[in-house]
């Protein structure tokens, strides 16, 4: 029988077939997500797409139907979360080009990132560019952009020794790819382990707060500079960059160069870098000491054999010569420094693990501070200290990364010494001609062997994460002096030092989420606090007398982290809390100093009790396509509980805030600047440690790119002439008063890349 169909019926029907075929008709379409520095797939990727969510395959790539007027929201526990707009989701359905995400470093825990390798052409990273960062010849001097981080400066040009939340020297661990540092051959650390850091072979600078980072040892901060990633391109291929810089004031000049070939297989080039200045105007009008000349050679090696294998290889050179440091009672004439790092990888394919990463590390600083340039009237003496530091080390790490959870295991060793002698001459008095012959290091050698492991999970909005570390720390003295010997029972010593961290994250919802984040860790003292022997290398003029029996420092810290994400604009506080016990610090002894001019001697004791508490706050705002700004807060109180007083060094609350500007097509950019630190009249008297005033501070830069090849940029700091210093500025021994920063200056850079 044939039924009859019906006018509305037909209509219903033929309106079925076409939305079928309209539904068949849109086909899903695929994007497909590189990590940018490996260019390896993400895999595990989570998306939400209007009513469509998923996650990526193992080749990076997500499927979805194209809804015009959504924002595609992605999210990774490697990558962080974020979104693409439909007009960016449409340029890329079209040009099918891979979209590229760079890596989060333990992204739960509280870090800043800083970048170093500003690009015009990359309109998502034009508002943060610096290119005068990387061509800067001192890395303490570039964290200081961070305003959680403050620099102790004892000569106004060179060797500014990084202070985060108050911790300094030892409590810090300042690395290059998380293993290789240099010591301070210089007792007074004229030559701390920033300074010997080449800028120009740097991508970003991680800033990781807190006892959190325990992949990379037990310090109470880590400062981690992340080395650029190797290009690996089908055909042969020759690029390279040469920036040179010039600064009116102090006539600072500034080169840096990077050449290299690169293959399927093969990248490998050359780094050169050298800067010099004189002195310098303050915004009084005086004159401040600070002639430096410092370079650098390098070079680099990757090969890649295989896409499951990855050797590397990097050699460094450092030099300075003649540097002010007036502040102290010798300048540096001489920094000789060798660095040589090496490393495998290995992707692991069918395996629990992932990846297998292999480092080892050598550095040398041969250092040489003396008095002969300095105008002494009357000239009493003649002073030289010779000295040399070593590390070597290596590191083997485990990782396996799915698509919800990370973990590392591994294994690493340091070894760190330092040896030298002063030498004093008597040039005029009863005693001319007289030679007296100091010991100042004692040929101290500290080992560390540590086990690690880091362990990240996320489960829907949650995420937890856990590390922990136990290291094995071995101290001897090599050539103790007798006197030392007879004051001490035993001058070697052996520490076990365990740490742990735990951490939670949830994101409420798109916008908001917030972080707590508990921490216990302990590091013995270094080498200073150990075996300095008479010699004033603190705050105040007294000498230092080491102490191989100090107990372990512990830290037990709290950090709690707010973010709101909104489209335009981002804002988030990170709170902390930390109780230190067995604090280590320099306490007055009757001991007599070995210089007739020092007020006598401290020894490093374990103090006691001290507490610490403070915020970070940061604000981007994205105004319209073309105009932007940006704020960052910092603020530190510590207390020593045990003497009673604030704690020294600590830096005052310091603002910084910016407001920027992109026009022709993101070839230009123009940034003011502005900065405010407050009055620090929390001082120690112990220390005999002076207030300081606040300031305010104006700036600008810009930059303009002709061509592909060339761009040009130009600024000033220090607009209105301020005549001002920082509080952890050191003083001068001639007048007494701090280290006075440069007034007005300006400067402008050329920049070629190809």
């Amino acid at each position: 029988m044939i039924h009859s169909i019906t006018m509305p019926k037909a209509i219903l029907l033929l309106l079925a077939v076409l939305i079928g075929l309209s539904a068949y008709a849109q086909k899903k379409e695929k994007l497909k997500f590189l990590d940018a520095d490996t260019k390896e797939p993400i895999v595990g990727l989570y998306y939400q797409y209007a009513q469509q969510s998923g996650a990526s395959n193992e080749s990076g790539e997500i499927e979805l139907y194209f809804v015009e007027g959504e924002r595609l929201v992605l999210s990774h526990i490697n990558y962080g979360k974020w979104q693409l707009k439909s007009n960016e989701i449409s340029e890329a359905l079209k040009s099918n080009e891979p979209l590229l995400r760079t890596k989060h470093i333990e992204i739960l825990q509280p870090v800043s990132v800083i970048s170093l390798r500003p690009n015009l052409a990359e309109k998502d990273e034009q508002l943060s560019l610096n290119d005068t960062e990387k061509i800067h010849h001192d890395a303490g001097a570039i964290l200081s952009l961070n305003p959680a981080i403050n620099a102790i400066r004892k000569s106004p040009a060179f060797g500014f020794d990084p202070v985060m939340r108050g911790f300094k020297y030892d409590q810090l661990n300042v690395v290059i790819d998380g293993l290789q540092s240099a010591n301070a051959a210089c007792p007074n650390r004229m030559d701390p382990g920033s300074s010997q850091i080449m800028l120009n072979q740097i991508k970003k600078v991680e800033i990781l707060k807190g006892p959190h980072a325990l992949r990379y040892g037990n310090a109470f901060g880590t400062i981690n500079f992340v080395s650029e990633s190797p290009i690996f391109t089908p055909e042969l291929a020759l690029r390279g960059r040469a920036s040179a810089l010039y600064e009116t004031n102090g006539n600072v000049i500034r080169n840096e160069a990077k050449v290299g070939l690169s293959s399927a297989q093969l990248n490998a080039g050359l780094l050169f870098s050298y800067s010099e200045g004189n002195d310098y105007t303050d915004g009084n009008g005086k004159t401040v000491p600070s002639n430096f000349l410092r370079g650098s050679l390098g070079a680099y090696l990757h090969y890649k054999p295989s896409n499951a294998d990855l050797f590397s290889l990097t050699v460094n050179r450092n030099f300075a010569r003649d540097v002010d440091f007036p502040t102290l009672g010798m300048d540096l004439r001489t920094d000789d420094t060798w660095m040589l790092n090496a490393e495998y990888e290995r992707i692991l394919q069918g395996r629990f693990f992932t990846k297998w990463v292999n480092k080892g590390y050598y550095t040398k600083v041969d250092h040489l501070m003396d008095n002969l340039l300095k105008p002494l009237d009357p000239r009493m003496m003649n002073a030289s200290t010779p000295a040399e530091t070593e590390n070597f080390g290596y590191r083997s790490e485990l990782q396996k990364l799915s698509e919800n959870a990370q973990f590392y295991l591994g294994l690493d060793y340091k070894s760190e010494s330092a040896e030298g002698e002063r030498e004093r001459e008597f040039v005029i008095g009863p005693n001319a001609g007289m030679k007296l012959y100091d010991n100042p290091w004692q040929k101290g050698k500290i080992e560390k062997s540590s086990v690690f492991s880091s362990y990240a999970y996320q489960l829907g909005i949650h995420s937890f994460y856990a590390s922990a570390r136990i290291e094995y720390n071995r101290a001897q003295s090599l050539n103790t002096e007798e006197a030392f010997e007879d004051f001490y029972e035993t001058t070697n010593a052996n520490q076990v030092n365990p740490a742990i961290s735990l951490g939670y994250k949830a994101e409420w919802s798109d916008k908001l989420s917030t972080a707590i984040w508990l921490a216990r860790a302990q590091r013995s003292a270094g080498l200073t606090e150990r075996y300095i022997n008479y010699f004033a290398v603190g705050m105040d003029p007294y000498e230092l007398l080491g102490n191989p029996g100090l107990k372990a420092e512990k830290n037990n810290q709290m950090d709690w982290i707010i973010s709101y994400d909104e489209i335009n604009w981002q804002a988030e506080v990170n709170l902390f809390a930390s109780y230190l016990t067995d604090y280590i610090g320099g306490e007055k002894t009757n001991l007599q100093p070995k210089l007739m001019n020092s007020p006598g001697v401290r020894q490093f004791v374990n103090i006691g009790e001290v507490f610490k508490t403070g915020f970070e706050f940061n604000f981007n705002h994205l105004i319209s396509e073309n105009f932007s700004q940006s704020a960052q807060l910092a603020y530190t109180y510590a207390e020593n509980l045990s003497w009673e007083e604030p704690l020294a060094e600590i830096a005052p609350l310091d603002l910084r805030y910016s407001i920027s500007a992109n026009f022709l097509d993101n070839r230009g950019l123009i940034s003011l600047n502005f900065r405010y630190v407050d009055q620090q009249n929390r001082v120690s008297t112990e220390f005999g440690e002076m207030d300081s005033p606040s300031f305010y501070l104006l700036g600008f830069e810009s930059s303009f790119k002709f061509t592909t090849d060339w761009q040009l940029k130009l600024g000033a700091s220090n607009l209105l002439n301020q005549a001002y210093y920082e509080h952890l500025n050191r003083p001068i021994l001639a007048t007494g008063e701090k280290i006075y920063a440069p007034g007005r200056n300006f400067y402008t850079m050329l920049i070629y890349r190809f």
